[in-house]
């Protein structure tokens, strides 16, 4: 099982250099960059952000951990990806959500019917648009007729999947091509993993082996307050530090449960913006590099 590691872009401060950030993250091999779909903080919009990183970079991957997909028009999603697959080959990877992490933003992805069955409509346009080069749809929420984005990716972009409840875990089996989970624990995500391949047998399919994954914060100082709140409100049942690594060290033991659990993909960012974002993508490069050669997995 190869395991990849790639890089979480979280808050930008005044003055950060994102330039300087992507060409780091190029020179130090680092497999993939990954950005959150947060409104009300300064992070990049993941879609506009793919763009920039994939017009700056010509190795790094970029993918959206995790960008809504109810309340977007599916239509312009795909046209979006596909552009993007095109201008990219290989190096985009969209992970989809059923809505934001904070309540206070879920207004701005607004939707005609259940949030859900929504959701599912709308990656089954997508998908579609993104494999077939003319497609008619007479469904419950989305009317299509001979539509087409133009161009169909090859290779075909595979569709990920964010979420932890049950129904969730189960969407993933049926509609998805990999899952990228959150503040879970290595037990919950070998659990999530045993849900979606059932899910998938019963649908007639298969999730690639290596297709699960999990976005992983690193605390590398004082955790502020407001993080543990925000940690709690999320999961109250668990003590934050059981979800939050502290220190590279915490990281690299986090990493090694993660994939004894079925785990091989990681996003890892740091639970708050580090002084330097240069700094920090070369720590990181420095610790992920070596990991593979100690826990005798491939990192790529």
């Amino acid at each position: 099982m190869k395991v990849r590691i790639g890089m979480g872009l979280g808050a930008l401060r005044p003055g950060d250099e994102l330039d300087a950030v992507l060409a780091a993250l190029e020179d130090n091999g680092i497999d993939s960059l990954w950005l959150s779909e947060v409104v009300h903080q300064p992070f990049p919009d993941p879609v506009v952000g793919m763009a920039y990183v994939a017009g700056r970079t010509r190795r790094l991957k970029v993918g959206t951990g995790v960008m809504i997909l109810p309340g977007r028009q599916p239509v312009h999603v795909a046209k979006e990806l596909a552009s993007l697959a095109r201008l990219a080959p290989k190096r985009i990877l969209p992970v989809f959500g059923l809505h934001p992490a904070r309540p206070e933003e879920r207004a701005h992805f607004p939707v005609t019917g259940p949030r859900a069955e929504v959701f599912d409509e709308a990656l089954a346009v997508v998908r579609r648009l993104l494999t077939e080069p003319r497609v008619n749809v007479a469904g419950r929420y989305f009317t299509l007729t001979d539509a087409s984005v133009g161009f169909i990716p090859d290779p075909p972009l595979d569709l990920w999947l964010g979420g932890r409840a049950p129904a969730a875990l189960r969407r993933i089996g049926r509609l998805g091509d990999g899952w990228l989970a959150s503040f879970l624990t290595p037990d919950e995500a070998a659990a999530g993993i045993t849900v979606i391949r059932q899910a998938a047998a019963e649908a007639g399919r298969a999730v690639d082996d290596e297709h699960y994954g999990v976005s992983l914060p690193v605390a590398l100082g004082e955790v502020p307050a407001s993080m543990h709140e925000a940690i709690r409100a999320r999961r109250p049942d668990l003590d934050p530090s059981a979800l939050v690594p502290s220190g590279w060290d915490g990281m690299e033991r986090a990493i090694e449960k993660f994939v004894a659990a079925g785990v091989s993909k990681f996003v890892v960012r740091p639970v708050v913006p580090p002084r330097s974002w240069e700094q920090f993508v070369v720590e990181f490069a420095d610790r992920v590099t070596p990991w593979h050669v100690r826990s005798g997995q491939v990192v790529a």
